[in-house]
């Protein structure tokens, strides 16, 4: 049976398909997907900050906690660890925008290790990217022996079993740089692993990791989905027919129920605020990520213009660029990156300085990009990344471009770059 916000995100749908005689757009969605849940008058979404709800007043109408259908009306409230509305809510939209049911976390390492305590696999095979989800595995090594092999070595590929994990994060942090899914999802195949997916760098309308094999997709909802900078959250997104089990779970309950029901006592649940501010930031997820991406493009164009020309200072004082744009696959129009990635490439990218004194340097030169971590808000960010990932490389800065005028942009690297190659003449 369909779950209740997947019954709930569908019904949406279905009706406004029906109205329209085609499915919605993206934006569209982000705006109403939701609209099933609104019992009120106000426009604006509420936020339900109880934590515990009134049971029928009618003692024939009790149900106990441990009978409840999994499949009882969306208002059927108990105690926010289990689900609360404005999480609920939060959830219909990524549903739809996302292609799967979402379970939605308190952040996203809890929604990783919510996945990870979820599957159970002895093994997982991990590339680099964002050390925290490495941090997780090395609690589930101390916890019950769970291995940790190379995504990127075909010995260690070929050590995995039926039942482990491929996890790929792409595009990859901090570089921006992507992985081939496709490719992935036949080696998952030929193993009988699961493909689990972090597209953290790549939120919709950027990269739909369902389309190319995925059993989970994995978003770290503090980034883009939140979008301001002000709000923690993860997000898991089930592959539709494992969510419901039977046909792609050869027959087994759900994934959807399992991962509600450990979730409950993992207890990583979002907030009441966190899920208003989700669902205010999720209604300008398109405007807010296409006008990032197409920033980031022409900044990453315009710094690899200037590196070839030469005589200038970016190629001076920066030796390598790092984003998808940038690798190969990039300049074929029939490659597995621009099928996978075909509305553009994440708002994220890296530069490599000659020195680690000119990376730690260069963010103290610049007026818009802050010097801090994280990425996906509104403002341009820009890090030493030494500063909280020990294991990258001290010559590289990652930036997270915002959706201020890229010009602008462009003009503040330049002069940073300027004044930082000047102080060290001096």
């Amino acid at each position: 049976m369909a779950s209740t916000s997947e019954k709930g995100a569908a019904g949406t749908a279905d009706k406004l398909a029906a109205a329209f005689g085609r499915q919605l757009s993206l934006s569209s969605r982000s705006v109403h997907a939701d609209d099933h849940t609104n019992d009120h008058a106000a426009v604006a979404p509420p936020m339900h900050v109880s934590t515990t709800f009134r049971y029928a007043d009618e003692p024939d109408k009790l149900v106990p906690w441990s009978d409840t259908d999994p499949d009882a009306a969306d208002n059927f409230w108990i105690y926010s660890r289990e689900k609360a509305p404005t999480a609920t809510r939060y959830e219909a939209i990524l549903s739809s925008l996302l292609g799967g049911p979402a379970v939605s976390y308190a952040s996203g390492l809890a929604a990783f290790h919510a996945m990870i305590v979820f599957l159970n696999p002895k093994r997982v095979a991990i590339g680099q990217g964002y050390h925290g989800c490495h941090g997780i595995l090395k609690l589930m090594k101390k916890l019950n022996g769970l291995e940790q092999l190379d995504l990127e070595n075909e010995a260690d590929l070929a050590k995995l079993q039926p039942g482990d994990v491929l996890h790929v994060e792409t595009p990859l942090n901090p570089t921006g740089e992507a992985r081939d899914l496709a490719y992935y999802r036949k080696k998952a195949d030929e193993l009988g692993c699961y493909l689990t997916v972090d597209a953290t760098f790549a939120p919709p309308p950027l990269q739909d990791p369902f389309q190319h094999g995925a059993d989970i997709v994995m978003h770290s909802g503090t980034k883009y989905f939140g979008g301001h900078s002000d709000m923690l959250s993860g997000v898991l997104a089930i592959r539709p027919d494992r969510a419901r089990g039977g046909g792609g779970d050869g027959g087994q309950p759900g994934w959807l129920q399992g991962l509600r029901e450990e979730r409950l006592h993992l207890g990583g649940v979002m907030g009441s605020l966190e899920g208003w501010l989700g669902v205010r930031s999720l209604r300008t997820l398109e405007l807010r990520v296409m006008r990032q991406a197409e920033n980031a493009q022409r900044l990453v164009d315009w710094l690899a213009a200037q590196k070839k020309a030469g005589g200038n200072v970016v190629a001076d004082l920066v030796y390598r660029i790092q984003h998808a744009s940038q690798q190969p696959e990039a300049s074929d129009p029939d490659s597995w990156l621009r099928k996978q990635m075909p509305n553009g490439y994440g708002p994220v990218f890296s530069l490599w300085l000659k020195t680690e004194e000119h990376a730690k340097r260069l963010p103290s030169k610049l007026f818009l990009f802050h010097h801090a971590t994280s990425l996906g808000g509104v403002e341009s960010l820009i890090e030493w990344r030494a500063m909280s990932d020990a294991a990258v490389d001290r010559r590289l800065v990652r930036v997270s471009v915002g959706v201020e005028g890229w010009e602008d942009l462009r003009d503040d690297l330049l002069q940073g770059l300027q004044a930082l190659n000047a102080e060290l003449k001096n």
